[in-house]
């Protein structure tokens, strides 16, 4: 019987990435909907991941579709079904778990430094030896995490990547390549023009590319130790 990926997107454009590749060259099965548009399961049964991608919406706006992705991440964590959520999927799996979500002072677009804890070294970081990694980000909200919670990541500003049992949250991008960076700056520019950000300055170097597939992949290896 193949293992089995849902991957759950809240925008069209807002996609696994790189991660896609990754996971279907060790043989998952990936099953994509639209939680605007698709159903939603209620259970994690059947999966073998769940992963929550990102989108522009926020967790607070109480729309019906995002209440039902909370209710499948408190199911997968109740049943110790791995979850990956990033950005917005991270802010999901927050307020999930008894947390706060809530509009940060700054948004962080753009690539730039985050710290990675001792505690992920064991985690997520695994084999990272970094003090600090540049990742790619696009978010304007944040949230006061659970007690329960496990700080993996964090910037000045913003707790960055946690995890809360079988669940994961990076408020952050690996899965980005340039492409996908370019489309963001154009499917979001109203954002970008209303925070006075230069785009050119968005989008990546030959250099920040290559870290963040370097930074994906040992991700991904960390993230599928326990799925093998």
């Amino acid at each position: 019987m193949p293992r089995k990926i849902l991957a759950v997107q809240n925008i069209e454009f807002e996609t696994l990435g790189a991660l896609e590749p990754m996971f279907r060259s060790d043989g998952f099965e990936i099953e994509n909907i639209n939680a605007q548009s698709d159903s939603v399961p209620a259970s994690s049964r059947g999966y073998d991941a769940i992963v929550i991608l990102g989108g522009p919406m926020a967790v607070y706006d109480d729309l019906p579709y995002l209440q039902r992705e909370q209710d499948l991440i408190k199911d997968a964590i109740k049943n110790d079904t791995p979850v990956l959520g990033i950005c917005l999927g991270s802010q999901l799996i927050a307020q999930a778990a008894g947390g706060r979500v809530y509009k940060g002072k700054k948004k962080e677009i753009g690539f730039g430094g985050v710290t990675i804890t001792p505690a992920s070294s064991n985690d997520i970081f695994r084999g990272v030896t970094d003090k600090t990694i540049r990742v790619f980000q696009w978010h304007g909200d944040t949230y006061d995490l659970p007690s329960n919670a496990k700080m993996l990541a964090y910037t000045d500003l913003y707790p960055q990547a946690f995890r809360i049992g079988s669940a994961v949250g990076i408020q952050f991008h690996l899965e980005v390549d340039r492409g996908m960076i370019e489309r963001w700056v154009q499917e979001y520019s109203k954002e970008v023009n209303a925070e006075q950000i230069n785009p050119a300055s968005i989008l990546p170097s030959t250099g920040d590319i290559e870290e963040l597939s370097k930074r994906c992949r040992q991700f991904y290896n960390n993230f599928t130790r326990v799925l093998t």
